[in-house]
């Protein structure tokens, strides 16, 4: 396995989540409940979770009579998805290879 895959990150909701936020500032809860296709209290647990690992920032706010939850990543959340998605690379690249070129003794 490669040294920088995150076991914790590679759940499918937080690997979605993050990778949401990777290109954004703030994102308001409802934009990515909807967009993932989950319930808020599945949602919720996910951000506390990665927010509990220093991965995501919440801030709550108040827009006309609303109260809005908003979530951005960290610095160590944008540093990890990083090097996990470049773990994913290697890993999908070396299946590449390995179906160009497979084995010679057929062994994996």
């Amino acid at each position: 396995m490669d040294p920088l895959f995150d076991e914790f990150l590679h759940v499918p909701a937080r690997l979605s989540l993050v990778a949401l936020l990777a290109p954004a500032d703030w994102v308001d809860f409802a934009f990515l409940r909807d967009t993932i296709g989950t319930s808020d209290s599945a949602l919720s647990k996910q951000i506390s979770a990665l927010a509990g690992a220093g991965y995501v920032e919440v801030r709550k706010g108040q827009e006309r009579r609303t109260r809005r939850t908003f979530v951005r990543l960290t610095p160590a959340g944008r540093q990890a998805f990083e090097r996990h998605a470049a773990a994913l690379e290697r890993i999908v690249a070396a299946a590449r290879a390995q179906a160009v070129h497979p084995p010679a003794n057929g062994s994996a």
